[in-house]
C-alpha cells in the first residue's frame, strides 16, 4: 500500500470500528456501566504490549495529563448525549461536527492549513448536520428533550476537536506512537470507572453484569479504532484523520437501523450521505 493510502486506509477502518462501539455502548441499558467496561477492555488490550514499547520521556507527561482531561470531558459529554437521545440523532452531530473543531483548533495549535477545496469539503459536511438538529420528534416534550440531546452532542463534537488536536502533539512527541497509544489507554480507564463507582455504589456488580458482552465487544473495537486514529495522526494533518475517520456516521447510521430498530428516515439518510462526501471531498483534496 503507498504511503499516501495508508492513512486513508486506517481512518476507514478506524470510521467502522469507532461506530461499533458507539452501537455497543447506546444498544447496551446502561450507558455510563457500558462506556466504562469500553474503557476498562481498551485499557486490557494494551496491557500485554506494555513491556515491550519505550516510555514516554519525561517532557511528554503534561501532555499526557492534558489528553486525559480533554478525554473525560468528552467521555462526560458523550454518555449524556447517548443517554439522551437516539443514535441516529446524536451520533451524526458529535462525531460529524468533530473535524469542523479539529480544523479550527488545529491551526491554532499545530499550524495546520486547510486548501480551499478541503475547506469546501468541510463546511459542507458540516452544515449537513443541521439537518440532524431539525425536530422529528411528535410531541413538545420529545422536542424538549431533543434539544438537550443536541446540546451534549455539540459538546461531544468539541471534545472530539479538542482530544483530536492534544492527541496529535502528544503522539508525534512520542518515540513510537504506540508508546502514546498504550498510556492512553492504560490511564483513559480511570476517570469513568470512579464515576461508575460511585454513580453505581451498592449495586455496582448488579449493573455490569448485563452490559459485559456489550461492552466487552465495543472495547475491543474501540481499541482497534483510536490505535489506528492515533497513528494516522502521525501520518497526516489532524484535520484530515478526523474528517475521513467521522464517515463512521453513514457505518452508525446502518448500525442503528439493523441493530436498535430505529428509524433513519429519508431527510437523515441524505444528510449522512451528504456529511460522507463532503469529509471524503476534504481527503482527497489533500
Amino acid at each position: 500500500m503507498s504511503a499516501s493510502l495508508l492513512p486513508v486506509a486506517l481512518c476507514l477502518f478506524s470510521a467502522l470500528t469507532v461506530a461499533v462501539t458507539n452501537v455497543m455502548v447506546k444498544r447496551g441499558g446502561d450507558v455510563l456501566t457500558t462506556r466504562a467496561i469500553v474503557a476498562i477492555m481498551m485499557a486490557l488490550t494494551v496491557v500485554p504490549i506494555a513491556p515491550f514499547v519505550p516510555l514516554p520521556p519525561p517532557h511528554t507527561w503534561g501532555l499526557i495529563g492534558l489528553s486525559m482531561a480533554v478525554h473525560w470531558v468528552y467521555q462526560f459529554c458523550a454518555i449524556r448525549a447517548l443517554h439522551r437521545g437516539a443514535l441516529s440523532l446524536v451520533f451524526p452531530v458529535m462525531r460529524g461536527l468533530g473535524p469542523l473543531a479539529t480544523a479550527g483548533l488545529a491551526a491554532l495549535f499545530l499550524h495546520e492549513r486547510l486548501n480551499l477545496l478541503q475547506l469546501a469539503g468541510l463546511v459542507a459536511a458540516s452544515l449537513s448536520i443541521l439537518v440532524f438538529a431539525l425536530p422529528t420528534a411528535a410531541t413538545r416534550d420529545a422536542r424538549r428533550l431533543d434539544r438537550a440531546a443536541m446540546f451534549w452532542a455539540l459538546m461531544t463534537a468539541v471534545g472530539v476537536g479538542l482530544y483530536a488536536v492534544v492527541d496529535a502533539r502528544a503522539a508525534r512527541a512520542m518515540p513510537t506512537p504506540f508508546t502514546f497509544i498504550v498510556w492512553l489507554f492504560l490511564i483513559d480507564w480511570i476517570g469513568v470507572t470512579l464515576i461508575l463507582a460511585w454513580q453505581r455504589r451498592g449495586r455496582l456488580a448488579v449493573s455490569l453484569r448485563p452490559e459485559l458482552r456489550n461492552g466487552i465487544i465495543g472495547g475491543v473495537a474501540g481499541a482497534v479504532s483510536y490505535g489506528l486514529a492515533i497513528y494516522a495522526y502521525t501520518l497526516t494533518d489532524a484535520a484530515a484523520v478526523t474528517a475521513l475517520r467521522e464517515t463512521s456516521v453513514v457505518f452508525a447510521a446502518a448500525f442503528g437501523a439493523w441493530l436498535l430498530k430505529e428509524g433513519f428516515g429519508r431527510r437523515r439518510i441524505v444528510a449522512a450521505t451528504t456529511l460522507a462526501a463532503g469529509l471524503v471531498l476534504m481527503q482527497a483534496a489533500g
